[in-house]
C-alpha cells in the first residue's frame, strides 16, 4: 500500500462519512472556522436559523475586514450584529481594524494538520502552515459550526515540486502565476494542490501564505505546504510554538498529477487584464511601456509584514511618481503596529503612499477605484472585469516589489533593468504580539441581545421540488463568468450583504442591465452558461440573488466548485449539458420544462441523465446532474437549510 499525501493524512485523520476514493463524496469533521462581514452576515443568520445554541468547533472566528466604509449606517450595523451574534453562541470577534481575516487567522490561529472552514474563497491562505484551509459557502460554515460534516468530492492530488530557489526581485507571488499560467483558472477544479520538493525550504512562511492564497484561483479546493521547521519558527515567533506539529506528504505518496517548476529559472510576472491566468514577464510589459496610473499594496495575498518592510525599503528615500497614486494597506494590526514602530510606516509616507486602514479594501471594491481608462497595479490575489469600482481600468496582477519599483517610475517596470539590489529583508524573531482587538465570547451567552439594524432582511428559501420545473431562459453568459458578474461586489453594494431583495436588483447586471426585470417579469427561469461558471468568489449570494428573483435551474458547459455547492445548497438545480453543442441551440426565452423533475432528480443519483424540453422547439436536451444522495435529498427539500430543520443532516 502506498503511503498518504499532507491532504490525505488530514482526510483521513478528520473523515467522517465516506471513502477517500476520487470521485466519492466525503464528509470530514471541520475543527475551525472564519467568517468575513461580508459572507458572515448571511451565514450567522442561517446558523441562528438553524436553532443551535452553542457552536461546536474548536474556534470559531467572526471577522470585520471587507465592509468597512461606512458611509451610512449598514456597515456600522452589521458590524454590531456580527459582534453581538459571535458573543451569543460562542464565537470569537475580530474587530474592524485588527486585520484581514486570513492575514490574522495565519498569524494567530491557523494549526498544522487541523481543518478550517471559511465563508471566504481565500480560506486556502492557512495552508501555507500545513492546514486543511477550505473555502465554502455560508450555509456550509453554519452547518459546520454546528457540529456537521463538510461534504465535498473527495480531490484528486497534484503535487508541485519545487525545485531550486528564487533569484533577485522574483517572489511568491510569481511562483502562483506561473502556477496559473500552466494550469488555467480551471485547471485546479476538483484537485488539491501540494507543494513539495527541495525549493519548499528556501520560502517563509509569509511567501507559502502567498501561494496557497491564490490557489484560490486556479478553482482548486485547496493548496498546502508541509509543515517544517520553517513553520515552527514562525509560529514560535507568533508565540504559539505549542500549537505546532509537523506533518509531510510520505515518501511514496503518489500523485494524480505531477507539475515541476524550478525556481532558479522564474523571473517576475505580471497578470494582463482580465484574468489571473493571463501571465506574461514583467519584462514584455516592460517592453511595452504600459503607463501606470494607480498602484495597491496589500489584500489577503501580499500585506504581510515582509512584504510592507520589503516596500518601505524600496521606497525609503524616493517620490512616487508624479502621475501614480500609491495606496498601501498593511494586512493586521499586528503588521501595520510593527512597522510603525520600526519607521517603515514613516518611510512609505514620506514617499507619497496613501495609508489604508487594516482590511481588505481596494481588492474587493471598496474604495480607491481608479480613474476612467486607468492602469492600476494591484498586488491582490483578482483583476475580473469591473471588480476595481471602475469598468474602463485595466488591473495587473504584480508581486509588490514590482509595484514599488514602478510606483517610482510610473511604468510597469522589471525591478531587475534598474541595477537595484533587492531589499534583504528578514521574519523578525519576535513578532509584537496583542489580541486586544479579538473578543473572547462569554462563557454563557445565552443573556446576550443580538442586535439586529433595520437593513438585515430575512434570506430567500426555496421550497420542496416540484413536479415540473419549468421557466424561460433569462439570460445566456459565455465562459468563465464569476460571482462578481453575478452577485457584484463594490463600494456601494457591499453594505446591503444582509440584504437579498435590495441586491437582487443587480444580479448578473455586469452582463445583462435588463437581467433582474426580466426575471422578475416572467416569475423566474433558468440560466444557460458556458465553461467555469461561477468561479472567484465563495459568495452564497450569487446564488440567494437568483433564489430571491426566482431562478430554478442553471444549464452550464461546466462550473466552479464553491458556486456549483451554492446553487444546490439554496435548492436550485446545477444542470451540466452532455452535448456541448446543446448550448449553442437555446436562445434567450426558450422555454424549457423539466418533467417528473422528483423523479428524474432522484434517478440522477444513480448517474441517469436530466432531460430538459425546450417548449417552443421540442428539441430533448439531455443534461448531467451530479450530486449525491445527500444532495439529492437536499434539492428535493428545496435546500440544505430545510433539510436540515427537517432533521435529516446527520449531526447537523
Amino acid at each position: 500500500m502506498s503511503g498518504l499525501t499532507i491532504s490525505q493524512k488530514i482526510i483521513k485523520n478528520h473523515l467522517m462519512s465516506g471513502s477517500m476514493q476520487p470521485g466519492e463524496e466525503i464528509g470530514l469533521r471541520i475543527d475551525q472556522t472564519l467568517t468575513q462581514d461580508s459572507t458572515g452576515t448571511m451565514a450567522y443568520l442561517q446558523f441562528e436559523a438553524l436553532g443551535l445554541e452553542r457552536v461546536k468547533t474548536e474556534l470559531s472566528v467572526a471577522y470585520v475586514d471587507h465592509n468597512m466604509l461606512q458611509a451610512g449606517f449598514e456597515n456600522a450595523d452589521d458590524h454590531k450584529y456580527l459582534q453581538t451574534v459571535a458573543a451569543r453562541h460562542g464565537i470569537r470577534f475580530s474587530r474592524p481594524g485588527n486585520g484581514v481575516c486570513h492575514q490574522v487567522h495565519i498569524e494567530r490561529f491557523a494549526v498544522p494538520g487541523k481543518t478550517l472552514l471559511g465563508s471566504d474563497s481565500h480560506t486556502p491562505t492557512a495552508g501555507g502552515l500545513g492546514m486543511l484551509a477550505i473555502g465554502a459557502g455560508g450555509l456550509d460554515v453554519a452547518v459546520a459550526m454546528g457540529g456537521g460534516p463538510y461534504y465535498i468530492t473527495m480531490p484528486k492530488m497534484v503535487q508541485v515540486w519545487l525545485e531550486g530557489a528564487l533569484q533577485p526581485w522574483v517572489t511568491a507571488k510569481d511562483v502562483i502565476l506561473e502556477v496559473l499560467r500552466r494550469l488555467t483558472v480551471k485547471g485546479g477544479v476538483g484537485k488539491i494542490i501540494e507543494y513539495g520538493g527541495p525549493g519548499v525550504k528556501t520560502l517563509t512562511v509569509p511567501q507559502r501564505a502567498t501561494i496557497t492564497n491564490m490557489g484560490a484561483e486556479l478553482g482548486a479546493t485547496t493548496s498546502i505546504f508541509p509543515a517544517d521547521e520553517t513553520s515552527r519558527i514562525f509560529m514560535q515567533a507568533q508565540d504559539r510554538e505549542a500549537d505546532f506539529t509537523p506533518i509531510a506528504a510520505d515518501p511514496d505518496a503518489v500523485y494524480d498529477e505531477k507539475v515541476v517548476i524550478d525556481l532558479n529559472r522564474l523571473q517576475p510576472l505580471v497578470a494582463y487584464p482580465h484574468s489571473p491566468d493571463n501571465v506574461h514577464t514583467v519584462e514584455k510589459a516592460q517592453n511595452e511601456q504600459i503607463k501606470v496610473d494607480q498602484v495597491t499594496i496589500g489584500s489577503c495575498t501580499n500585506s504581510s509584514y515582509t512584504d510592507m518592510m520589503t516596500v518601505a525599503a524600496i521606497l525609503k528615500g524616493k517620490t512616487v511618481a508624479p502621475d501614480v497614486s500609491l495606496v498601501i494597506g498593511p494586512g493586521s494590526k499586528q503588521v501595520l503596529s510593527m512597522i510603525a514602530a520600526n519607521g517603515a510606516l514613516a518611510d512609505m509616507i514620506m514617499a507619497g503612499a496613501r495609508i489604508l486602514e487594516a482590511g481588505c479594501g481596494p481588492c474587493i471594491g471598496m474604495g480607491q477605484s481608479p480613474k476612467t481608462d486607468a492602469v492600476s497595479l494591484r498586488t491582490i490575489n483578482r483583476n475580473f472585469y469591473g471588480r476595481s469600482g471602475t469598468k474602463s481600468a485595466k488591473v495587473f496582477l504584480v508581486s509588490p516589489e514590482v509595484a514599488a519599483v514602478s510606483a517610482l517610475t510610473g511604468y510597469l517596470t522589471d525591478p531587475r533593468s534598474l541595477g537595484m539590489d533587492p531589499p534583504a529583508v528578514t521574519l523578525p524573531a519576535e513578532f509584537t504580539v496583542s489580541d486586544n482587538m479579538i473578543i473572547l465570547p462569554p462563557e454563557d451567552g445565552r443573556t446576550v441581545d443580538v442586535v439586529r439594524g433595520p437593513n438585515i432582511k430575512p434570506f430567500p428559501l426555496n421550497h420542496a421540488l416540484p413536479e415540473q420545473v419549468s421557466g424561460s431562459v433569462l439570460i445566456k453568459v459565455e465562459d468563465n463568468i464569476t460571482t462578481d458578474h453575478i452577485m457584484p461586489s463594490n463600494a456601494k453594494l457591499l453594505p446591503f450583504r444582509s440584504n437579498i431583495p435590495y441586491l437582487a436588483d443587480f444580479c448578473l447586471t455586469p452582463c445583462d442591465p435588463e437581467f433582474p426585470a426580466r426575471a422578475k417579469a416572467h416569475g423566474g427561469g433558468m440560466i444557460v452558461a458556458g465553461q467555469n461558471y461561477g468561479q472567484g468568489s465563495s459568495r452564497e449570494h450569487a446564488a440567494l440573488a437568483p433564489l430571491q428573483l426566482g431562478v430554478k435551474a442553471v444549464l452550464a458547459l461546466s462550473f466552479a466548485r464553491i458556486h456549483e455547492a451554492n446553487l444546490i445548497n439554496n435548492g436550485i438545480l446545477p444542470l451540466t449539458f452532455i452535448d456541448p453543442a446543446d448550448y449553442e441551440t437555446l436562445q434567450l426565452e426558450d422555454e424549457l420544462l423539466i418533467d417528473h423533475a422528483v423523479d428524474q432528480v432522484t434517478a440522477a443519483a444513480d448517474g441517469q441523465p436530466v432531460r430538459v424540453s425546450v417548449q417552443n422547439t421540442g428539441k430533448i436536451i439531455p443534461c448531467r446532474l451530479t450530486i449525491s444522495d445527500r444532495q439529492r435529498d437536499m434539492l428535493l427539500s428545496g435546500g440544505l437549510l430545510n433539510l436540515t430543520r427537517a432533521g435529516h443532516l446527520a449531526r447537523a
